[in-house]
C-alpha cells in the first residue's frame, strides 16, 4: 500500500484515470448500448415497448441503487476486490442473458445481476481518482468520465454489427466477455494511504470523531496502557458508521436534494429526443445523428470543462461552474419545444451535450468539496444512489405527460424547470452560507480561545476549548480560591 502525505497528482494516478476510463466504458457505455437491443427483444418475445423498456430502467436503477454497496465493499475490503467482483457479476449477467427465454429472465439477469455488478465497479473507481488527484482533480475526472461518451460512440455501431452477424444472443455473449475487462481495471486500482485518512488516537481526540464521554475513556487508556501509542494508523478505525456522518452535514443535504431534481430533469431527454425529432418531421437518419452529436460533444464537455475548472482563475469557483452547467442544461430544455427542425435541433444537441458532460465531470469534485476526500467513496455511493429513483420514474412520467397532452412540451418544460431548480437551490445555499460567515464574527465576538493547563498528581492535561467571558471569570475565581488554600 502506497503512503503519501497528500494526493500525488500524477505517477500511478494516471493509471488510475485509465482504469476509471475503462470502467465508465464497460458500465455506462454498455448500459446506453442496451437500448440497441430493444427492437430485437420486441420482435423475439412479441412484447410492447413499455414492457421491453423496463430492462434499461432496471439496469440503470440497479446500478445507482446499489452504489452504496460498492462503496461499502471498497472501504471495508478493497477497491480492487470490489471492482473485480463487480466485473464477474456483470459479465455473468450478460452471458446468462444470451440464454434468455422470456423478458422476466432478462429483468433478472440483464437488469438486476448486471446492474449490481456495474454498481460494485462504478463509484469505487471514481472515488479512487479523487484520492490520487487534488490540483488537477477536475481534469482527471474529465478524462475518466469521458469514457461514457467515447464508449457509446464506438460501441453503438459495433453492437449493431454484432447483432447483424451473430444475432442478439451472440452479441450479448460477446459483450459479456468484453465486460470481463472490469477485472483488469480492478487490478489497476492500487490502494493509497493519505495522511488525512490515517488518524492515530491522539489525532482522533483532537478531531470531533469521538463523543466527549468516550474521549475520557480513550485518555485513560492512553495513560494506563502504552500499547495504544503503538497502534498502527490503519488499526484505529472508529466505528464504521462514522463513515456516513456526512449525511447530517447541511451542505451535503442540500447537494442531495439538488441531485434528485437534476437526475429527474436529465434522464427523459436521452429517451425522448429521437422520438421528438421524428414527430417534427426530422428523418430517422438525422434523428440518430442528433444523438451521435450529443454523445461526441459530451466527451468534449468532460475534458475541456475539467481542464478549464482546474485553471487558477476558476479552481476556487468550481461549485458555481457546476451549478452554471446544470442551469444551462435546464435552460436548453425549456427552449426545446420551439425547435422544430433539424438545423435548430443541432445547436441544442451541442449545447445540452457539452454542459451535460461538464456537470457530470464536476459531480465528484463538488461532492469531495462538501464532505472531504476521506469520505468521498461513501459519499459518491450515496450520490449515485440518489440518481436511482429519478432515473426509474422520470421517463414513464414524461411518457404519461406526452400521452395526456398530445405533445412533448409539458415533459420538456418539467425537465427544464427541474434542473433550473436544482441549480438555484445550490446557489441560494451558497449565498446563505456566505451571509452567515459574514455575520459570524459579530456573533462570536465575546468568545475567547483559551488553553488551560492544570495538574492532577503526576499527570498533566492540556485542554483547548472555547469559553465565553463568564466561564473565563468563573475559572479565574476558582483558580484563585484553590491557590489560597
Amino acid at each position: 500500500r502506497a503512503r503519501h502525505a497528500g494526493p500525488p497528482d500524477g505517477g500511478w494516478g494516471w493509471m488510475i484515470v485509465a482504469g476509471c476510463f475503462l470502467v465508465t466504458i464497460c458500465t455506462r457505455a454498455v448500459t446506453r448500448c442496451i437500448s440497441i437491443f430493444f427492437v430485437e427483444f420486441q420482435a423475439y418475445f412479441g412484447q410492447d415497448y413499455a414492457r421491453t423498456a423496463w430492462i434499461h430502467s432496471i439496469v440503470d436503477c440497479a446500478t445507482m441503487l446499489c452504489a452504496p454497496l460498492g462503496s461499502l465493499i471498497s472501504n471495508h475490503v478493497s477497491c480492487q476486490v470490489g471492482i473485480m467482483l463487480g466485473g464477474l457479476l456483470a459479465s455473468t449477467g450478460l452471458i446468462l442473458s444470451s440464454f434468455a427465454t422470456s423478458l422476466e429472465h432478462l429483468y433478472l439477469s440483464l437488469g438486476v445481476l448486471t446492474g449490481l455488478g456495474f454498481a460494485l465497479c462504478y463509484s469505487p473507481a471514481i472515488a479512487m481518482v479523487g484520492k490520487y488527484f487534488n490540483k488537477r482533480k477536475a481534469l482527471a475526472y474529465g478524462i475518466a468520465m469521458s469514457g461514457s461518451g467515447i464508449g457509446t460512440f464506438i460501441l453503438a455501431p459495433v453492437v449493431q454489427l454484432l447483432i447483424e452477424q451473430f444475432s442478439w444472443r451472440g452479441a450479448l455473449l460477446i459483450l459479456g466477455g468484453f465486460v470481463l475487462n472490469l477485472c483488469v481495471c480492478g487490478a489497476l486500482m492500487r490502494p493509497i494511504s493519505l495522511k488525512e485518512d490515517c488518524k492515530t488516537a491522539p489525532e482522533l481526540l483532537e478531531q470531533n470523531y469521538v463523543p466527549e464521554t468516550e474521549k475520557q475513556d480513550l485518555k485513560q487508556m492512553s495513560i494506563s496502557s502504552p500499547l495504544i501509542k503503538l497502534w498502527p494508523h490503519e488499526c484505529l478505525c472508529y466505528c464504521s458508521w462514522k463513515e456516513y456522518d456526512f449525511l447530517l452535514m447541511p451542505g451535503f443535504m442540500v447537494l442531495a436534494v439538488s441531485i434528485l431534481f437534476m437526475a429527474y430533469g436529465c434522464s427523459p431527454l436521452f429517451v425522448y429526443l429521437v422520438p421528438y425529432a421524428l414527430s417534427v418531421g426530422v428523418s430517422h437518419h438525422q434523428a440518430a445523428f442528433l444523438m451521435s452529436i450529443l454523445g461526441v460533444v459530451d466527451i468534449i464537455g468532460n475534458i475541456t470543462f475539467g481542464w478549464l475548472t482546474d485553471r487558477r482563475c476558476l479552481k476556487k469557483h468550481r461549485y458555481f461552474c457546476y451549478l452554471f452547467a446544470v442551469g444551462m442544461d435546464g435552460l436548453s430544455c425549456l427552449f426545446l419545444p420551439v425547435l422544430q427542425s433539424f438545423p435548430l435541433l443541432v445547436p441544442f444537441s451541442f449545447t445540452f451535450g457539452y454542459f451535460d458532460g461538464a456537470y457530470v465531470t464536476l459531480i465528484p469534485v463538488v461532492t469531495a468539496d462538501a464532505v472531504g476526500t476521506p469520505l468521498l467513496s461513501s459519499a459518491l455511493g450515496v450520490v449515485y444512489f440518489l440518481h436511482a429513483i429519478p432515473y426509474l420514474v422520470s421517463p414513464p412520467v414524461a411518457g404519461w405527460l406526452v400521452d395526456t397532452t398530445g405533445s412533448y412540451t409539458a415533459s420538456f418544460l418539467l425537465c427544464g424547470f427541474s434542473m433550473i431548480f436544482s441549480s438555484a437551490l445550490l446557489c441560494f445555499a451558497r449565498l446563505a452560507k456566505k451571509i452567515k460567515r459574514t455575520h459570524l464574527p459579530s456573533l462570536t465576538g465575546n468568545t475567547a480561545l483559551k488553553q488551560h493547563i492544570w495538574t492532577n498528581g503526576a499527570i498533566a492535561y492540556s485542554v483547548t476549548a472555547e469559553l465565553d467571558q463568564r466561564d473565563v471569570e468563573f475559572l479565574a475565581v476558582d483558580t484563585n480560591s484553590f491557590s489560597n488554600r
